[in-house]
C-alpha cells in the first residue's frame, strides 16, 4: 500500500508522540543493522461480556475519529520501521514492480454494450490510474466522455467512483463518490446534454442507485452514521433539496444488508434485503414512483431468494427446499406468498446455482459443478434440452459479462483460468455458436510457459479439499519448490481460479501458486459453506493446514519454503494458522485481517457486527462466545515462535477497523519468542480495499512479493 506520512512527520516527531516499553530487538536481513521495533505501551482495559471479563492491554489503539496523536504516532512508527526494513531489498521491490506493470496493457478498453440507442464503454489511458467512462450513439463514431475519474482524483490520495447509472431517457448520469476509502458515498448528477455535474448534498449513502421512469426520481440507500449499516431507502427528486429526500423503507433488523436497483428490464425498482440466512425482496412499478412497494415473499429464517422480472412474471432463484438452489417463477399478480411459486429448474445435489440472467426465450445459469464454475443455457420452451457451454482446461471460471438486453439470443460471458487471461464471448443460445468479443491482452506474457492443474487434499476428517495449482512448465515435483498458498474460506465466497497477472513474477522464480478451496466458501455447494461457519468454523483453518501438509508430502513444495496469504476473513485465517501451525510456514501475509473476533462481535456499534451473527455466532450466547474465543487470533497469541509476517491495514477501513491488526501486531511483538521479522503497514489514506488506483494496487503487490522473496533469499 502507498503511505503518506509526511504530514504527520512534519508536525511532531515520532518519539514525542508515543510511549515505548522495553522489548527485544527484531532482526532484519542485514545483520549489520540492528534496529529497535516499535513496542506499544500496555494499558489494561476490561472487555466485559455476559460470560466473563478479558483484559485487553492494547485497546487504547482504538480511535474511532482517527485523530488521536498518540495512536497516529504509533502507526507512523510502525510504517517507518517497515520502510527501514524494506530498504534492504528496495531494488528487488522495484524490479518486481516493473515486471508486474509491464504485464498491464495501459491503454485498454472494455467490450461496449448497448443500452437503448447508445454503446457504453470503459477505457483506460496509458499512465493513468483511473477509468474513463464513455458512450457513443449507435449511428455515430463520435465518443462522449461521461466521466473521467482521473480528473476527479486530481489532488486526492484516494478516489472511488461507483455504480454509474444512466436515466431511462439517457440524458442524466447518477454516480456516487468516496474520497476517503470508508465506503460512505456522496451522490452526484451529471446532465449529459450540457456536461454539467453537481453534488446533490446527499451523503453517507451506499453505492446503490435505482431510477424511476420519470427520469427525475432516484431511490438510494442511506447508511447509519455510527454502524454504517445500510438502513433506509430514500426517494429523492432531482429538482428538490437533499433535505427533502423521503424515507420510503426503513429496516429494523440489524442483521440485514440492503440494496436498491432496477430490474433488468427497468420496469421495476427493487429493494433487496439480505442476511446470512434469509432474503426479502420488495418491488415497485418504476412508472409510479409515489406508489407502494410490494413484497415478493415475506422473510423467513433459512429462506433465501433473489428475483428478476420479464414479461409480467418474476423469475426466482431460491434455496426453498433446495440447499444448492433451484429456479421458480410467479406472476406479478400473485406476489406476496412463496406458496404461489412454480418450479422451473429443479434442485440438483451435484450442482450449485450462483446466479442467473433472464432473456426472452432463454434462461442462462451460472452454476458450479465439481468445484468449477460454468454456464448452462435453458430454453423456456424446452427446459429438458438445457446444455452447458464447454471448456478446454482442467480448472477454469465462467462468469456472466454485462447482459443488459433481454430480447436477444446472445448471452455474454467471460472465460478465464490461472493461465488464460479473460476472454469475453458472445454466445448464441439458439445456434450454440460463439464469437470472441475480446481476448484480454497481457504484454510480456507467454501462456505456453505455464501449466495449471486441479488436485485434492484430504482433511483430517476425510473430506477431499480441491486445490487449484499453477506453476511454470519446467517445474519439477521433487519437493524443492517454494509455495505461495492463498485461501479465503468465509461467507460462502468462492476463491475462483482467475487469471492473476502479477503472480507470474513468483512462478518465474520457481514458485508454485496454490488456491486452497477450503470449507467456508461454496466451491463444492451450499454444504461446503455450512461446514465452515459458526461452530464448524475451525474446519476452515484445519483445511488450510491440511492442504499445506498435502502439498509438501506430495512434493509440490519444500517444507521450509511455504508461504501463506489471506485478506480480511482470509486474514483471520492467517492469524489462526500462525497460532496453530507456525512451524509449517516460512512467512505469512495478512491483509486487513479480522483478528479480534470476540471483542468486535460483542460491540454492536462497530460496522458490520450485527450482520455477521449468523456467520460467526453471537458472543452474547455462551456457546458461541467460548467457541469464538477458542480460535480468535488476538486472544490466542502465545509465547511461541511465529513465522515472519507482513500485516497490512487501511486507517479508514470500514470493514475491518485498523485497530484490530494494530492490536494484534502489538501483542505479537510482546509475546513472540522468535527473531523473525514482523512488519505492520497502515495505509493512512485508504480503507479496506487498499489503494484506489490500478497501478498503486499493483505496487502494493510488488511490496508483498518482495517481502516473501527476500525471506526466501535468507533461507
Amino acid at each position: 500500500m502507498l503511505i503518506n506520512r509526511l504530514h504527520f512527520k512534519s508536525v511532531l516527531s515520532v518519539a514525542a508522540l508515543f510511549m515505548l516499553t522495553a522489548c527485544q530487538p527484531q532482526s532484519t536481513p542485514s545483520e549489520t543493522k540492528e534496529r529497535q521495533a516499535p513496542a506499544a505501551k500496555r494499558e489494561p482495559y476490561t472487555v466485559v461480556s455476559p460470560h466473563g471479563e478479558r483484559v485487553d492491554y492494547y485497546y487504547w489503539l482504538r480511535d474511532d475519529e482517527r485523530k488521536d496523536t498518540e495512536v497516529i504516532a504509533y502507526l507512523n512508527a510502525e510504517n517507518t520501521y517497515y520502510d527501514r526494513y524494506r530498504d534492504d531489498y528496495q531494488q528487488l521491490t522495484d524490479e518486481l514492480e516493473a515486471e508486474i506493470l509491464a504485464r498491464v496493457k495501459q491503454d485498454d478498453e472494455s467490450v461496449p454494450y448497448q443500452r437503448g440507442d447508445y454503446l457504453y464503454q470503459t477505457e483506460y489511458e496509458a499512465g493513468k490510474e483511473y477509468p474513463i467512462y464513455t458512450r457513443r450513439h449507435v449511428d455515430s463514431e463520435q465518443e462522449q466522455v461521461l466521466l473521467d475519474v482521473n480528473v476527479l482524483a486530481e489532488g486526492k490520495p484516494f478516489m472511488q467512483v461507483s455504480n454509474l447509472q444512466i436515466s431511462p431517457d439517457q440524458t442524466k448520469l447518477a454516480y456516487v463518490v468516496d474520497d476517503k476509502g470508508r465506503r460512505q458515498y456522496e451522490l452526484y448528477i451529471k446532465d449529459l446534454t450540457t456536461g454539467t455535474a453537481k453534488a446533490t448534498g446527499l451523503k453517507g449513502i451506499s453505492s446503490a442507485i435505482a431510477w424511476a421512469q420519470d427520469n427525475e426520481t432516484l431511490f438510494l440507500v442511506e447508511n447509519d452514521p455510527q454502524t454504517l449499516l445500510s438502513k433506509r431507502v430514500l426517494k429523492y427528486r432531482l429538482s428538490e433539496p437533499a433535505a427533502t429526500a423521503q424515507v420510503v423503507y426503513e429496516e429494523q433488523d440489524k442483521s440485514f444488508y440492503m440494496w436498491v436497483e432496477n430490474s433488468k428490464d427497468n420496469e421495476y425498482v427493487v429493494i433487496s434485503l439480505r442476511s446470512t440466512v434469509a432474503n426479502e425482496v420488495h418491488v415497485l412499478d418504476a412508472e409510479t414512483p409515489n406508489g407502494e412497494f410490494q413484497v415478493i415473499a415475506p422473510r423467513e429464517r433459512h429462506l433465501q431468494y433473489s428475483a428478476d422480472h420479464i414479461n409480467g412474471r418474476w423469475i426466482i432463484l431460491t434455496d426453498y427446499n433446495a440447499p444448492n438452489f433451484q429456479v421458480m417463477q410467479v406472476s406479478t399478480e400473485r406476489l406476496g406468498d412463496k406458496a404461489n411459486w412454480q418450479p422451473l429448474v429443479a434442485h440438483d445435489e451435484q450442482v450449485f446455482i450462483h446466479g442467473m440472467s433472464v432473456f426472452t426465450d432463454h434462461l442462462a445459469l451460472n452454476e458450479r459443478h465439481n468445484g468449477l464454475r460454468q454456464v448452462r443455457i435453458v430454453p423456456w420452451n424446452e427446459p429438458s434440452e438445457s446444455h452447458v457451454i464447454g471448456a478446454d482446461e482442467p480448472t477454469y471460471v465462467m462468469t456472466f459479462e454485462t447482459n443488459v438486453e433481454q430480447d436477444t439470443a446472445i448471452v455474454r460471458y467471460n472465460y478465464t483460468s490461472l493461465v488464460t487471461p479473460t476472454v469475453t464471448y458472445a454466445y448464441n443460445m439458439e445456434t450454440r455458436e460463439r464469437e470472441v468479443l475480446k481476448a484480454t491482452e497481457v504484454p510480456n506474457y507467454d501462456g505456453s510457459k505455464y501449466a495449471t492443474e486441479r488436485t485434492w487434499a484430504t482433511a483430517d476428517d476425510g473430506t477431499k479439499i480441491p486445490v487449484s495449482l499453477v506453476y511454470a512448465k519446467d517445474f519439477k515435483q521433487d519437493g524443492s519448490a517454494p509455495l505461495y498458498q492463498y485461501a479465503y474460506g468465509s461467507y460462502g465466497s468462492t476463491s475462483e481460479p482467475w487469471f492473476r497477472q502479477a503472480v507470474f513474477s513468483l512462478l518465474d522464480r520457481g514458485f508454485v501458486y496454490a488456491i486452497a478451496h477450503i470449507r467456508g466458501g461454496q466451491e463444492m455447494g451450499r454444504e461446503w459453506y455450512e461446514d465452515g461457519k459458526l461452530e464448524n468454523k475451525k474446519n476452515t483453518f484445519t483445511d488450510y493446514i491440511d492442504v499445506t501438509e498435502y502439498l509438501v508430502a506430495a512434493e509440490y513444495a519444500h517444507p521450509g519454503k511455504v508461504f501463506g496469504m489471506g485478506g480480511s476473513a482470509g486474514g483471520l485465517l492467517m492469524g489462526v494458522v500462525a497460532n496453530l501451525a507456525p512451524a509449517k510456514y516460512r512467512g505469512l501475509v495478512a491483509h486487513v485481517p479480522f483478528v479480534d473476533v470476540v471483542t468486535t462481535m460483542l460491540d454492536e456499534t462497530i460496522p458490520l457486527t450485527t450482520n455477521e451473527f449468523d456467520e460467526w455466532g453471537n458472543p452474547q450466547e455462551e456457546r458461541y462466545y467460548d467457541y469464538m474465543l477458542s480460535y480468535s487470533p488476538y486472544d490466542q497469541v502465545t509465547k511461541q515462535a511465529y513465522p515472519a509476517m507482513l500485516v497490512t491495514t487501511g486507517l479508514h477501513d470500514s470493514q475491518v477497523q485498523y485497530f484490530e491488526p494494530a492490536k494484534w501486531v502489538a501483542k505479537l511483538r510482546y509475546l513472540k519468542l522468535d527473531d523473525n521479522p514482523l512488519m505492520f503497514k497502515t495505509n493512512m489514506e485508504a480503507g479496506h480495499g487498499g489503494a484506489s488506483g490500478r497501478f498503486a494496487r499493483l505496487k502494493e503487490t510488488a511490496e508483498e512479493y518482495a517481502f516473501i522473496l527476500n525471506l526466501l533469499g535468507d533461507n
